[in-house]
């Protein structure tokens, strides 16, 4: 597929690593100029340097209400918004505090619906736009070991469908991309948390997937740039009518005949 993002301005939150950085240089490499996001300036110019085009470094906290605003201070608008700023971690359901599912919430949630509340409008004024929000197959499988993330994440798909009927028929199109288990450094550490830390970190992998995802039909770890791959083509206009969608990009692990 020829996917030419050129003239398009993408933000993608919680891009100076992992996925988020990976998504990033795919729409680089489209032709989309792209602002990279995350809290600490260091971390931001780092990611930027990392692009393989021009790109645009904006610190700012997304997850809370005061750094939302110093984001849209400085791009106050965008064709393409992708959501991919998320926490997670492993925490025994009893042992979860409200202050702990207030957070998830606010990170996993509220940062997605603050900002396409605040883009959406300009994409329906231009007819043209995409908000593509980074789930998770834990949003269909509740992990035991962190509901409190399936929980946030299952609420971002039902944020993702409320929205998309709200821009209906504008030509603005908004979906989620349900990410399975990727490889990533806070994975690395997830995965760490599940099974023995002496283990060398391929046999890690195997252990994590075979006793804690079985389901996978990949039976590894998803790379980002797979991740990447689906986001990149449903910011084009070649997904001009695909909207109000939950995607997978889980390597078979939801047992679902149905997307």
């Amino acid at each position: 597929m020829n996917i030419d993002l050129s003239g398009k301005t993408a933000l993608v939150t919680g891009s100076t690593q992992g996925i988020g950085l990976a998504i990033a240089k795919g729409l680089v490499a489209a032709g989309a100029r792209v602002v990279v996001n995350g809290r600490t300036q260091a971390r931001v110019d780092e990611a930027v340097e990392a692009l393989p085009g021009p790109a645009l470094g904006v610190a700012a906290d997304v997850a809370t209400e005061d750094g939302t605003a110093d984001l849209l201070a400085t791009v106050p608008t965008v064709d393409i918004l992708v959501n991919n700023l998320g926490i997670f971690e492993a925490v025994p359901p009893r042992e979860i505090t409200d202050e702990e599912w207030r957070r998830f919430f606010e990170v996993n949630v509220l940062s997605a619906v603050r900002l396409i509340r605040a883009y959406l409008p300009g994409m329906v004024e231009s007819g043209w736009g995409r908000a593509i929000q980074i789930a998770s197959d834990s949003a269909l499988v509740t992990p035991a070991e962190m509901i409190h993330y399936g929980v946030s994440k299952t609420a971002l798909l039902a944020v993702t469908r409320g929205f998309a009927k709200d821009a209906a028929g504008t030509g603005v199109t908004v979906n989620s991309v349900i990410a399975g288990p990727t490889h990533t450094a806070g994975v690395e550490d997830f995965v760490y948390q599940l099974v023995d830390r002496s283990l060398p970190w391929d046999q890690a992998q195997r252990e994590f997937m075979r006793s804690h995802r079985p389901q996978s039909l990949l039976q590894r770890l998803i790379e980002p740039e797979e991740i990447a791959n689906m986001v990149v083509y449903l910011a084009s206009p070649l997904a001009s009518a695909t909207t109000g969608g939950a995607l997978r990009v889980d390597g078979g692990y939801v047992d679902s005949i149905v997307p």
